[in-house]
């Protein structure tokens, strides 16, 4: 059986010739492909930090069942699309409204495990059906709505929880980070939001030395002083162990809260594997649905023992674009040096121990680029937003999942938020369109015909928010990841 995990040698091993690729089936020497996937790591790094702290989750197990869920990917799709699975930003609402609603890790947890199941079920539908079934349920106008009021629905977020830890931190972190997300090239590009943690972190460092402690309110929301960046849990922490684990809890008013995120996280794979399949000069159509149910079942296993789901990442395609380099042997070092930096407490420690006010600066450009995916799938997929059958359910979906609409159906019940928000969204859709005339009932392009695009010559994205899924989650189509 090919499991995709054999290698021919490019050339000499050492330096592709010019305007040559290495071809997913082909690696350079080990030395190198080991340095490539220590390049894919760091890629990946500034989402893979970032999500698992802003869903209340070990980063430490984050990153090492990431490590995880690219191996399944890569058997998965016998080695035919290089790609990392990181932490999906996707889910950072849904774990902020979950938390909000009184929900714990393994309520988190558990309403993640179902999507991931969801996102399995439509790979399999789409390997049998083909990428039809999507479109006939989610054309681009309803996915793009319902990414939007995914990513807005996250600014109060920043506005009462990060933001105000330190204003001023947060301001300059962000400036910083908008700075490197649009004037760096290349691969510093793709790890701005990366750049701009390590800015934060020295930045409050030197402000603690300089100010002192900072008065202002904790992640608790206490107003106390404490300083900007406490270091005391690293000293603490082991070198080598392992990361906390804990079982799924699931209840139905979490479930229904994360189950409109299968929506983002089939539109990220689409356009992820159709992005790779172009840039290779491999047609992976044939494995779209692999690539879906792949992700669904990693989201799975991941969930399943307390970490966060998992999506394909565009920092890494950059970093492929950047190179030419599309070897999936790199990527395989990618995920054996997850799992290390899994293993290491003192690493999640040093993770955890993110100012908040850095936090702040990252999450304002971070969730507003998430939101703005919508409109770039709109606009890739020429959505006409004077079409009435386009714009009443959109408008309506996005003013309530950024609202914080509440619909109360029992004393104990009530849908609100981006779950109400994506039902009004795709009933009120499909609905409308059954009764709409003719002359509005025109079809847009497939999803599957991609929602980014991206340079091979550069290195870059055009349009790109980060150097990631948006940063884990940037700005191209397949971006959010986080």
């Amino acid at each position: 059986m090919n499991l995709g995990v054999r290698w021919t040698l490019h050339g000499d091993g050492r330096t592709p010739a010019p305007g040559a690729v290495v071809r997913p089936d082909e690696r350079l020497t080990w030395p190198r492909t080991a340095g490539l996937g220590a390049q894919h790591v760091v890629a990946m790094f500034g989402a893979s930090f970032v999500a698992p702290v802003l869903m209340g989750l070990d980063p430490n197990l984050a990153i090492m069942m990431s490590g995880v869920a690219t191996m399944i990917f890569l058997l998965a799709t016998r080695g035919r699309v290089p790609s990392y699975l990181g932490c999906s930003l996707s889910f950072v609402g849904v774990a902020a409204a979950i938390r909000a609603g009184g929900g714990d890790s393994a309520t988190v947890t558990g309403a993640v495990f179902v999507v991931g199941a969801a996102l399995f079920l439509a790979g399999l539908a789409v390997q049998r059906f083909g990428a039809r079934i999507i479109h006939a349920a989610m054309p681009p106008i309803v996915t793009g709505a319902v990414v939007m009021l995914i990513g807005f629905n996250l600014a109060p977020v920043t506005a009462s929880t990060y933001w105000p830890q330190d204003q001023w931190t947060a301001l300059l972190v962000m400036l910083f980070t908008g700075l490197a997300v649009v004037c760096l090239r290349g691969f510093l590009s793709r790890i701005a939001i990366f750049l701009g943690l390590l800015f934060g972190y020295l930045l409050s460092w030197v402000l603690d030395r300089v100010f002192g402690m900072i008065n202002s309110p904790t992640a608790e929301g206490k107003v106390t002083d404490h300083w900007r960046l406490d270091l005391s849990g690293v000293g603490k922490a082991d070198w080598i162990g392992l990361p906390s684990f804990h079982g799924p809890s699931f209840e139905w008013s979490a479930i229904l809260v994360a189950l409109p995120v299968v929506i983002a996280l089939i539109a990220e794979n689409a356009g992820h594997v159709k992005a790779v399949g172009e840039m290779t000069g491999d047609s992976l159509d044939d494995k779209l649905g692999t690539a879906i149910a792949a992700d669904g079942a990693a989201s799975m296993l991941s969930t399943a023992v307390g970490g966060p789901p998992n999506t394909t990442y565009s920092e890494n395609i950059g970093v492929m674009a950047a190179t030419r380099v599309y070897s999936t042997a790199a990527y395989w070092a990618a995920a054996g040096f997850a799992l290390l930096f899994g293993l290491c407490p003192k690493f999640g420690a040093v993770v955890a121990a993110i100012p908040g006010g850095v936090l702040g600066g990252i999450t304002v450009i971070l969730y507003g680029m998430i939101g703005l995916l919508g409109a770039q799938i709109w606009i890739n997929a020429k959505v006409d937003l004077s079409n009435p059958l386009n714009l009443v359910p959109a408008a309506a979906g996005i003013i309530i999942g950024v609202g914080g609409v509440s619909l109360k159906i029992t004393d104990d019940f009530e849908l609100s938020g981006i779950a109400l928000g994506t039902i009004v969204v795709i009933t009120g859709y499909h609905v409308l369109r059954a009764f709409a005339p003719a002359h509005m009932k025109k079809r847009e392009p497939l999803l599957d015909a991609g929602t980014s695009t991206y340079d091979s010559d550069s290195g870059s994205e055009p349009g790109s928010g980060s150097g990631s899924d948006g940063s884990g989650a940037g700005s191209g189509g397949a971006q959010v990841k986080r």
